[in-house]
């Protein structure tokens, strides 16, 4: 009698595994989950779905259904309120890391702007009552959920005050401010158009392109191959404050 001997079998982490621990790695480095154990993480990763959009799509219209959480897992997304008079404002430029749809976690009520996809972009998608099921087992998240709705908060009174008090070339100085990184030299840690930035500010992109050559000439800015370095942050700053 002939016996063959096996090799002993080994056994690789199936894919779904392996995605699940990016996904938790993922979420661990949101200001939303960061404070959680990675039990925790992962507790909200296993309930995620990742969708892809294209450059230009949808992602969700103003008067959806608010019943789902938001993350930028890779692209950038913009955040836009649709004037009757055909102009679009946009109220934020998303890129990885960031997510929307807190509010949607709270009340459940329909979406208040369109968010479009300004490159090739995946999402991750937490819907609210899977949110709401984890949360009940990891209340620490619903205090980042209040921490990131007061950030919001102050961010949308900082730009009504702007747009009052402030006069076009004072809000793009305010805009250059909130999208650059710490320091000086500071570089913007978003590529942000003449027009993107017209749109943010409600202004015309002319005007924006004479404040911007305004603040090159006096060397409070400069740029190069479209990369934007602040090199007079306090000169800057003192632009972005109301002239009473």
């Amino acid at each position: 009698m002939v016996t063959f001997r096996m090799p002993p079998m080994r056994y690789a982490p199936s894919t779904m595994s392996v995605s699940l621990d990016r996904i938790t790695d993922f979420l661990s480095t949101v200001p939303l989950f960061r404070e959680l154990d990675r039990a925790a993480v992962r507790g909200f990763a296993e309930y995620t779905r990742e969708r892809k959009f294209s450059k230009g799509a949808r992602i969700v219209a103003e008067g959806d259904p608010g019943d789902a959480l938001f993350v930028v897992r890779s692209g950038e997304v913009k955040v836009v309120l649709a004037g009757e008079d055909g102009r679009d404002v946009i109220l934020n430029v998303l890129n990885v890391g960031d997510h929307f749809g807190e509010l949607a976690l709270i009340d459940g009520r329909p979406r208040s702007a369109h968010v479009i996809a300004t490159q090739a972009s995946s999402l991750l998608t937490l819907s609210r009552a899977d949110f709401r099921r984890q949360v009940e087992q990891s209340p620490q998240v619903a205090w980042g959920l209040m921490v990131e709705l007061s950030r919001r908060l102050r961010q949308a009174d900082g730009t009504i005050g702007s747009l009052v008090l402030l006069d076009v070339p004072g809000r793009v100085a305010k805009v250059l401010l909130e999208h650059a990184t710490p320091g000086e030299p500071a570089t913007l840690v978003k590529q942000l158009t003449h027009q993107v930035i017209a749109q943010m500010i409600g202004a015309s992109r002319e005007t924006v392109s004479r404040a911007m050559a305004e603040f090159q000439e006096k060397g409070i800015i400069s740029v190069q191959r479209r990369i934007v370095t602040i090199t007079d942050r306090t000169a800057l700053e003192a632009r972005a404050r109301p002239r009473l």
